[in-house]
């Protein structure tokens, strides 16, 4: 959650958060990687339209192709840990088209 914040505080959003594209170091701590799909905005408020991510972590907006703000990291940070308490994401089912 640090991290995530870290990298709003400088206006990026991640929009990639999922188990895959977080490690850990030797000391324990945990390293955000795959910033591929991350967004510079020019502001704090401004929105972005571009559908991208992971099915099982994206955000009602994203999914919907609606505008979003950093507020889809913290939906994406809800939605892994659900996942590290239950073993799956929330929304899950092996049909793409019915998750």
């Amino acid at each position: 959650m640090c991290g995530i914040a870290y990298l709003h505080s400088f206006n990026v959003i991640y929009r990639d958060l999922k188990p895959e594209n977080l490690l850990l170091d030797a000391d324990g701590h945990v390293i955000i990687t795959d910033f591929g799909l991350s967004k510079m905005s020019g502001t704090s408020d401004e929105m972005a339209t571009t559908i991208c991510g992971t099915p099982e972590y994206a955000s009602p907006e994203i999914l919907q192709q609606l505008p979003y703000n950093k507020a889809v990291d913290w939906w994406a940070i809800g939605t892994l840990l659900y996942e590290m308490l239950s073993g799956l994401p929330p929304f899950y089912d092996q049909d793409p088209r019915v998750m």
